[in-house]
């Protein structure tokens, strides 16, 4: 376990409860319509778009994603910024818990979006694990489980409904490799292509994968989907990068121990890590994502004792929205949230997690400009400001006011009044 910051952890592996024993990684805009724009994506209600199906038609073209928020404009004159929430999730299997579905039902509740790095393999059956080749480990080797039949139909099933709800399918790679020679970090910028076109062929070929033949396509084109991701364990980013931007990846969420400001971009793509929060009871911060809390809890168990999980589940729940609300009452910084589909330490961090996103929901809802976003509607909102705007707000320090209040702040910008 590497430590960061003051005591934020990152974590060493993501995915499946059945994958192993311990496995850990490292409002949305008004104008969303109902129903959203683009509706009529292979499986959807209402009127009907051509869908042109992409390979072994495991994936197709169905047109432009639904539920999608208005086209992002400028910061008005003397306009606020909003405050941006991105809820992510490492890995995106659904193995019978059913905590895929229950988060997607929270969102469609509150008119919310979010972002799912799906790792590869968790569409790709046992039987067929040598056709995986990961840089630097054996053939079919993964520091993850590999999922049941049953469970990549249901991963698929729960995949393609986030898509058309308007969520973003990004990527985690495939075998989470943290530790040894074959760690993700030593990987080279060739290695993480080969490591790219993988994870993108498991999920186009999924159909001749698995010789399932009664599911519909996911009704996407992930060449074109595909903009960005979380590397297992936060490990690697730098050799990433160079790969990435060859790609067109707009944004990479791999950074550890980010600061609650403004992001910036590095190597040409925006760089939208985990961030330190406030940890209550403590002087240190921990990462905002479920695994670094456990870990400061109970050592990296899975199993604590059950009396624990009553005072942990409050303590995780109050640090989201301890991270929460300093962003929101001062520098306005988007506020990005990392989870795993896990049920540790009886399932207190799904129920910390969900109780922070009401808490924001309600925020939304009582009329305040709070945007429940995946990481590329994020994207598309900071890619359509003005440069010195944004320069101006990565100006500002974690905690810290604008001074003489947003209005004065941006207007040498020329948004203010």
């Amino acid at each position: 376990m590497r430590r960061i910051g003051r005591r934020g952890l990152i974590g060493l592996g993501a995915g499946a409860a059945a994958a192993m024993g311990l496995a850990a990684c490292g409002s949305q805009q008004g104008g969303t319509k109902p129903g959203g724009s683009g509706k009529g994506a292979a499986g959807s209600t209402g009127p009907s778009v051509p869908v042109r199906p992409l390979g072994d038609g495991s994936t197709a073209d169905t047109g432009a994603q639904p539920n999608q928020p208005d086209k992002p404009a400028p910061l008005e004159p003397g306009r606020t910024p909003p405050q941006f929430v991105v809820f992510s999730w490492d890995g995106a299997g659904e193995v019978g818990n059913g905590l895929f579905p229950r988060f997607l039902d929270l969102a469609k509740n509150h008119g919310a979006h979010m972002t799912f790095f799906l790792s590869g393999l968790y569409v790709l059956p046992e039987s067929k694990k040598r056709m995986y080749l990961p840089p630097n480990n054996q053939p079919g080797a993964s520091d993850i489980g590999y999922l049941t039949d049953d469970h990549i139909r249901a991963t698929l099933k729960n995949v393609r409904r986030a898509w058309l709800e308007g969520h973003e399918i990004g990527t985690h790679f495939n075998g989470h490799f943290c530790s040894g020679f074959g760690t993700v970090g030593n990987w080279t910028p060739k290695q993480w292509r080969s490591e790219i076109e993988q994870a993108k062929s498991f999920v186009k070929e999924w159909r001749t994968n698995t010789g399932f033949k009664d599911l519909p396509p996911l009704p996407f084109d992930y060449d074109k989907e595909l903009v960005g991701g979380r590397t297992p364990c936060l490990l690697g980013q730098e050799n990433l990068l160079p790969t990435a931007r060859e790609l067109g990846w707009r944004y990479d969420a791999s950074s550890p121990g980010g600061r609650q400001r403004w992001p910036e971009k590095k190597q040409g793509l925006w760089d939208l890590p985990l961030q330190l929060i406030p940890f209550p009871g403590h002087r240190f911060e921990v990462l905002s994502m479920d695994y670094n809390i456990l870990a400061n809890q109970s050592i990296n168990s899975t199993q604590a004792p059950a009396h624990n999980y009553p005072g942990w589940r409050k303590q995780a729940t109050d640090a989201y929205i301890a991270g929460f609300d300093r962003a929101y009452r001062t520098n306005r910084a988007p506020f990005f949230i990392g989870n795993h589909f896990e049920q540790w330490n009886g399932g207190i961090y799904m129920d910390a997690v969900e109780e922070a996103f009401k808490h924001i929901a309600r925020e939304k809802e009582k009329g305040a400009d709070i945007r429940l976003v995946s990481f590329r509607q994020f994207t598309d909102w900071l890619d359509a400001q003005r440069p010195e705007v944004v320069h101006k707000l990565q100006s500002l320090d974690v905690g810290q006011q604008p001074t003489g209040g947003w209005k004065e702040f941006l207007a040498a910008t020329g948004t203010g009044a």
